[in-house]
């Protein structure tokens, strides 16, 4: 990149040229490019493959097993979850509570508390997604992963607050507060879907619908040491949420345990009955462990979680095997390019007319796609397309994959930026960056929790598995939970208020 000076004065230009007001902001556009000079340069360098543009297909959810023992919801009810939240205000879990609760109907989640991420819209409350920038009336109707949530006679009890507009990883909300991890308050949430996260680390509900761009459900749920699910891209209807980045954009639960992302799976896209999932033994399945870019930099208590839980796979007849995947390194710089663009088109309307409203990280984030060349984009979805045909090739061999979650167990409050294993990370790389290529794909993707650090700090392992095989993941991973043993899993205790 040229100096500061010489590139200030060339965005200033440029953004004058584009009609964009406040030009006087170019040192802040400098700054975050230079933050994300690696990705840049990647793009800048890598020659455009002569082939097909990726293009983001909803996928077919292969049938639920049907040999499974579902345990009843646990007896916890939608007041107790109301009262909780309200009592635990400090937490900033929640960006709107409501005075009165919808009655339940029947259903397999019948009167079980949830929460929903105000990204997502619920009828008689507001969907701001924790932006001043939002109209805060009412949402006149339920968006369909509510609906359906309902249908199967689950309670919201509230919206949880997150990253403004879902673009970022701290939960440091400018309109609702910044949101605390019940398990580690010296430790930020993750993102974007951090209060979903707390509000069942803390205890405060059992499930949570959240969405995930880039991590947004397994990163929180790492750092807050829950479960996360990611479904296959669009196995979830995203109908009355606002997009982000409409090709990486998924909803999805965050749960106390698989079986309760496993239960708001099966309502989330209209299972008429929920069976459960079985503890069978996970004899013959074939698990490939990621390597390469996946196993390097990590902090060493990331990679002793994942090698044990390499070895609790083994210990289970399954079978392990080591893989790469060739050319993952190019995955940050193709969800960079992608999301840049997707979430400035998203977005736009804001940027015009409500900028002063929006908080500065994501207001300079929107800013920055205008320096992002068009063709960028293009190169993107071409090398999106070759990446993701290499990462399903190795599930010709496996039938999962493991990897971690994040690079290191959930970072400081007010880090910026980390060293791991001598190599320095901004924020969002070191917490974005393992779980990214299964956005980019559209696989689907849990974070199991794996133990803690000797600080207490979460550890989580990652299983991944083929588009459309959603139930042999929530499978798998229910069979680990079991073996790691339920005693470790129990919901952390929010601080007294």
């Amino acid at each position: 990149m040229p100096d500061d000076t010489d590139l200030t004065a060339s965005l200033a230009g440029y953004a004058a040229w584009l009609g964009r007001r406040a030009i006087e902001r170019a040192p802040r556009w400098v700054e975050r490019l230079r933050m994300n000079a690696d990705e840049i340069a990647v793009l800048r360098e890598t020659p455009t493959p002569q082939a097909a543009a990726y293009v983001a297909r909803p996928v077919a959810v292969l049938p639920a097993p049907a040999d499974g023992d579902a345990p009843p919801p646990p007896p916890l009810t939608p007041e107790d979850a109301l009262q909780r939240a309200r009592r635990h205000a400090d937490l900033h879990a929640f960006a709107f509570l409501p005075e009165r609760l919808a009655p339940p109907g029947p259903g397999y989640l019948h009167n079980v508390p949830f929460a929903v991420k105000d990204l997502i819209g619920v009828a008689g409350m507001p969907r701001t997604g924790g932006s001043a920038s939002s109209d805060p009336a009412p949402f006149p109707d339920d968006a369909a992963a509510v609906a359906a949530m309902k249908r199967q006679g689950a309670v919201v009890i509230g919206l949880a607050n997150l990253h403004e507009l879902a673009f970022g990883a701290s939960s440091a909300n400018p309109v609702f507060g910044r949101v605390v991890n019940p398990l580690t308050p010296e430790r930020i949430p993750g993102g974007s879907s951090g209060g979903s996260a707390a509000a069942v680390a803390a205890g405060i509900v059992d499930i949570a619908l959240a969405t995930d761009t880039g991590g947004s459900v397994r990163i929180p749920a790492a750092c807050c040491g829950v479960v996360g699910f990611k479904p296959s891209y669009d196995a979830v209807p995203r109908t009355g949420t606002i997009d982000v980045s409409v090709s990486l954009d998924h909803i999805g639960p965050i749960g106390r345990t698989v079986m309760d992302c496993a239960r708001a799976f099966a309502a989330l896209i209209g299972e008429p009955v929920f069976t459960g999932l079985s503890d069978a033994p996970l004899r013959g399945v074939r698990v490939g462990v990621l390597k390469g870019f996946f196993s390097a930099p990590l902090e060493p208590s990331v990679r002793a979680a994942v090698a044990a839980a390499a070895d609790t796979f083994a210990a289970d007849g399954a079978r392990v095997a080591e893989m790469d995947v060739p050319g993952i390194e190019l995955a940050p710089a193709i969800q960079f390019a992608t999301i840049s663009s997707e979430a400035a088109a998203a977005l736009e309307a804001r940027l015009l007319d409500a900028a002063d409203r929006l908080g500065e990280d994501v207001r300079v984030r929107l800013e920055m796609a205008d320096f992002l060349p068009g063709h960028w984009y293009v190169k993107a979805q071409r090398l999106r397309r070759q990446l993701v045909d290499r990462m399903l090739a190795c599930l010709d061999d496996a039938d999962v994959l493991l990897c971690p979650v994040m690079r290191v167990p959930a970072p400081r409050v007010g880090a910026a930026d980390m060293q791991i294993e001598g190599v320095r990370y901004p924020l969002h790389t070191a917490v974005s960056n393992l779980t990214l290529p299964f956005s980019l794909s559209g696989m689907p993707a849990i974070a199991l929790p794996w133990g803690r650090t000797a600080d207490g700090a979460a550890l989580s392992v990652q299983i991944v598995g083929a588009p459309g095989h959603d139930w042999q993941v929530l499978q798998v991973a229910h069979r680990l939970e079991r073996l790691f043993g339920q005693g470790q899993r129990q919901a952390a205790q929010p601080p007294a208020s």
